[in-house]
């Protein structure tokens, strides 16, 4: 890989000289490249994993982006950073022989805003997105060059009493994403900033049920 990105690849089990599925993971703020390793443990061995490590050092880890205040990242350096995540993805693709029918992105809190810019931005390319405990940026809704979007899914997840992202940031990106066209499953939960079992199993499932519709 040519890209500057800092990543964990786990290559599927399966020997097989067929394209394979890719799920890539983007972490939290502060945090790194093991973080959500966690959350994908059923599908280990099934698909090609990649996990990102965000490239701006943030004690105790890193982060995807910086930030003017919560909710608002720096336009130049946010712009910068979906560039250079869309060339990995791209880039992944060619590299590892992935199928273009099954790239799935999750992402959590900072993770969770790349994964759904990322999402309009790549299109169809994306079969299935998960956003947990998220948002869109404003200026992506209303500034970002929209491609087609009929094939792809977003799942959007967020805790009742989140108090770092609140929920009104995801219940604005599950109405602008069904405004354009995109398949969402919105779930909440009586949680704060966080991924709870129930979450997980959710997330999980929505994973796996697309993993199978793109095999038929």
């Amino acid at each position: 890989m040519k890209s500057p990105y800092t990543f964990k690849h786990i290559a599927p089990t399966n020997n097989s000289e067929e394209h394979q599925g890719a799920i890539f993971l983007f972490h939290g703020l502060g945090s790194n490249e093991e973080d959500l390793l966690q959350l994908v443990e059923e599908f280990k061995g099934q698909c090609h994993i990649f996990s990102l490590r965000g490239p701006i050092t943030h004690t105790p880890g890193f982060a995807f982006y910086t930030f003017e205040e919560e909710g608002k990242p720096t336009r130049e350096v946010f712009d910068k950073m979906i560039t250079f995540t869309q060339s990995f993805i791209i880039e992944a693709i060619d590299q590892f022989h992935l199928d273009i029918n099954k790239i799935f992105l999750i992402g959590f809190n900072q993770g969770a805003a790349v994964v759904e810019t990322l999402t309009l931005t790549l299109g169809n390319l994306v079969n299935a997105a998960v956003a947990l405990s998220g948002y869109l940026p404003e200026f992506v809704m209303n500034e970002y060059k929209k491609v087609p979007l009929e094939r792809t899914k977003i799942f959007i997840s967020h805790g009742e009493y989140d108090y770092d992202f609140p929920i009104q940031w995801g219940l604005s990106s599950k109405n602008y994403f069904e405004e354009i066209g995109v398949q969402v499953t919105f779930k909440t939960y009586p949680d704060g900033h966080g991924v709870t079992p129930e979450n997980l199993k959710d997330m999980v499932d929505f994973i796996a049920v697309n993993l199978v519709d793109t095999v038929n």
